[in-house]
């Protein structure tokens, strides 16, 4: 269900558009494990360290975005 994660190198390459649908995303296979979690079928414990992480790292590359220090890809070419 929950892969590697995303890496900032992907996630620099996404708009801010694709940002918000991969948080979406993310949030919702967060709630999906936990609710695994909590019935006791979760299989893999380390697919929500994965995905907490994945939030932080979206989170932060949009924070980043905000204040100047990254910058969303160019759609001109």
């Amino acid at each position: 269900m929950a892969n590697k994660g995303l890496t900032t190198i992907e996630l620099d390459a996404m708009d801010d558009a694709e940002l918000r649908k991969e948080l979406e995303r993310a949030k919702a296979e967060l709630f999906n494990l936990r609710f695994a979690q909590a019935t006791g079928s979760l299989e893999d414990s380390g697919a929500m360290k994965s995905v907490r992480r994945t939030i932080a790292r979206i989170y932060t590359v949009a924070r980043e975005r905000e204040l100047g220090i990254r910058t969303a890809p160019s759609t001109e070419e």
